[in-house]
C-alpha cells in the first residue's frame, strides 16, 4: 500500500513539473518575440521623421515624437528595395499609379512659332518703264486688294511715245508694223484692256492705270505719290491669306524627327479651343549657330483668314509612329544621372523601385524599353517619397550586413598596463 502511495506521488510530481515547464517555455518564446497566437512581431522601431533612426525599443525620437514599429511582414523580407505603406498613409499622400500600355507611340515635338504670309502667294509689283507715281489708291501697308483693282496711275515719257507709235500703225496698212507696236505696249505692262481702249478711244493717256492681278492684302509699300521710279523699284507686295506659313524652331536633338510632309497642330490664344490642322512644308538645312536650333516651315490653309502673320502660335509637329512598345507616363519615371527608375505598385501597400531603360519620349509618354512588362503598375504621384524610403531601408540594410560580418576584437584586446605605483620618498633626505 506504502508503495503504491509512493508511485502515485512521483506521477503527480511528474506531471506538475512538466506543466510549468511548458507554461514556462511558450512564456520564454513569446517573451523573445515570436509570434503567440497570430501576434504581428515588431522588428525594431524608427522615427516616423528620420527612418534612419532606428531603436530595438518603443519610445521617443531625437525630435520628441512617439517611435514607430516596423513589423515583420512590412519589412520587404529579403528584398530591400521593397517598401510597405498603411493604406490609410498611402490615401493621405495622394499616392496615384497608372498601367504600363503597349501600343505605337509618335514622336511628338511641342515648340512656338509665328505666323508668316505663305511667300509663294506673294506678287510683286513693278514698272516696265521709268517714271513717276502720278496717284496711289494704296495708302498703307496691310490695306486690303481686289483682283482688277487700280493700284496707281503713272506717267512715263516712254509710254506715251509707244501709245503714239501704236495709234499712227492704226492708220497703217502694214500688219507687221502694227502687231509689233502692240507687242511694244504689252512688254511695257500696259494691259490687254487699256490697249484695246486705246484701240477703240484713238486717244493717248498720259498716265496709264496699273491694276492689281489677285486679291490679297499689301504686305510691302514702298512708294508714295510723287515719286520716280525705275524698272527695278519694288513698288509694293500683295500677298494672299488663303494659306500661310508658320515658321518654328526645334533643338538639335530632335532634327531627325521632323521631315517634309508630317502632319501638325496650330493652336492660338484668341481662338480657344480650336486647333487648325496642317503638314511640315519645308525643313532648313542649316542650324543657327547661336542658339543651335533649326529652322522649320508649316504650311496651313486659312480660309476663314483666321491666321494672319506675326501671331503667336503653339505648334505640335508630329513624326513617324514607332512598332508597338511599352510606355508609361513621364510623371512615373524618377530620372537619375545613371540609372532611372520607376516605382512598382505591388499591391497591399507594397511598393518597390525598379530600374528601368528607356527610349523615346513623346508627348507625355516615355518608352520602357527593360524592366517594365505590359500591364505593371507604376506609382505617378508620390513616387519621390517612396523611393527615398526604399533607398534609406536599403542603405540601412547593407549596413546592417556590414556590421554583422564585423569581428569583434574585443576580447583579444591587451589588457592596459598599470601605471606604476608612486615611490613613497618622505623617509628619504637629501644631503644638506
Amino acid at each position: 500500500m506504502k508503495k503504491l502511495l509512493s508511485i502515485s506521488t512521483a506521477v503527480a510530481v511528474v506531471l506538475a513539473f512538466g506543466f510549468w515547464l511548458g507554461q514556462w517555455w511558450s512564456g520564454d518564446r513569446n517573451m523573445n518575440g515570436s509570434p503567440a497566437n497570430g501576434e504581428r512581431t515588431v522588428l525594431y522601431y524608427k522615427a516616423p521623421m528620420d527612418p534612419s533612426f532606428r531603436s530595438d525599443a518603443p519610445g521617443k525620437s531625437p525630435m520628441g515624437m512617439d517611435l514607430v514599429p516596423v513589423y515583420a511582414d512590412e519589412a520587404g523580407g529579403s528584398d530591400p528595395n521593397l517598401v510597405s505603406i498603411d493604406p490609410t498613409i498611402v490615401n493621405n499622400l495622394g499616392v496615384r499609379s497608372a498601367d504600363a500600355v503597349k501600343s505605337v507611340l509618335s514622336r511628338r515635338i511641342e515648340t512656338v512659332g509665328y505666323i508668316g504670309y505663305d511667300e509663294d502667294t506673294i506678287h510683286h509689283v513693278h514698272t516696265r518703264a521709268d517714271g513717276w507715281i502720278e496717284k496711289l489708291s494704296i495708302k498703307a501697308t496691310g490695306d486690303p486688294v481686289q483682283r482688277g483693282q487700280i493700284l496707281f496711275e503713272f506717267y512715263s515719257p516712254t509710254l506715251v511715245n509707244a501709245q503714239e507709235e501704236y495709234l499712227a500703225t492704226l492708220e497703217s496698212s502694214n500688219a507687221p508694223l502694227r502687231k509689233a507696236s502692240r507687242q511694244r505696249l504689252a512688254a511695257f505692262g500696259v494691259s490687254e484692256a487699256e490697249i484695246k481702249r486705246l484701240e477703240s478711244e484713238r486717244m493717248v493717256r498720259q498716265r496709264v492705270p496699273v491694276y492689281a492681278m489677285n486679291d490679297g492684302f499689301v504686305a510691302h509699300l514702298g512708294v508714295r505719290e510723287g515719286i520716280y521710279v525705275t524698272a527695278a523699284t519694288d513698288i509694293m507686295s500683295i500677298a494672299e491669306l488663303d494659306s500661310v506659313w508658320v515658321l518654328v524652331e526645334v533643338f538639335e536633338r530632335q532634327a531627325a524627327w521632323v521631315k517634309a510632309g508630317q502632319s501638325a497642330e496650330v493652336t492660338l490664344d484668341y481662338l480657344p479651343g480650336e486647333v487648325l490642322q496642317g503638314i511640315v512644308d519645308y525643313v532648313y538645312p542649316e542650324l543657327d549657330a547661336k542658339t543651335r536650333t533649326l529652322k522649320v516651315r508649316l504650311r496651313f490653309d486659312n480660309p476663314a483668314e483666321a491666321l494672319r502673320p506675326n501671331m503667336f502660335a503653339r505648334v505640335t509637329i508630329f513624326g513617324t509612329e514607332t512598332s508597338p512598345v511599352v510606355h508609361v507616363p513621364q510623371d512615373a519615371l524618377i530620372r537619375g544621372g545613371a540609372v532611372n527608375r520607376v516605382v512598382l505598385a505591388i499591391g497591399d501597400g507594397q511598393f518597390r523601385a525598379q530600374p528601368v531603360k528607356i527610349g523615346i519620349e513623346a508627348g507625355d509618354r516615355v518608352e520602357i524599353r527593360s524592366g517594365l512588362a505590359e500591364g505593371d503598375r507604376v506609382v505617378t504621384s508620390g513616387q519621390f517619397l517612396i523611393d527615398s524610403e526604399s533607398n534609406i531601408d536599403s542603405a540601412l540594410a547593407r549596413m546592417g550586413e556590414s556590421n554583422e560580418t564585423e569581428i569583434d576584437h574585443s576580447e583579444h584586446e591587451m589588457p592596459a598596463e598599470s601605471p606604476p605605483e608612486p615611490s613613497d620618498h618622505d623617509g628619504m633626505e637629501m644631503p644638506q
